[in-house]
């Protein structure tokens, strides 16, 4: 199985920037969707963004659109979230995964990495 793993949390204020990446150990990598999602306290994990391996389609959720993006290296098997204009409710544990195909749901969750904001 594939092992990720993130990178590039840290504490912020609001209205700063991060940029997380994401590291696949893999050779040779092809998969065909990789996603990033978070998880506040208290609350479920939930859906930031996601990107097609090869075609670069991409995905966001509603609550980053237009302040984060999503882009991958395949040369060097890393997915990286550049997030912009981050706001208190940023604040969560982020995680990586991967889709193999599309017949399979995200896997290879990686440790995580905590983005905290604050006001």
């Amino acid at each position: 199985q594939v092992q990720l793993v993130e990178s590039g949390g840290g504490l912020v204020q609001a209205g700063d920037s991060l940029t997380l990446t994401c590291a696949a150990s893999e050779r040779p990598f092809s998969p065909y969707r990789m996603g990033w999602f978070r998880q506040a306290p208290g609350k479920d994990r939930e859906f930031v963004a996601s990107i097609e391996w090869f075609s670069g389609g991409i995905e966001y959720a509603e609550s980053v659109k237009g302040r984060f993006t999503i882009s991958r290296d395949n040369a060097k098997n890393t997915m990286t979230l550049q997030m912009n204009s981050l706001k208190p409710e940023d604040t969560a544990v982020y995680y990586c995964a991967v889709r193999s195909s599309r017949r399979r749901d995200y896997e290879g969750w990686g440790q995580g990495t905590q983005v905290t904001v604050s006001s």
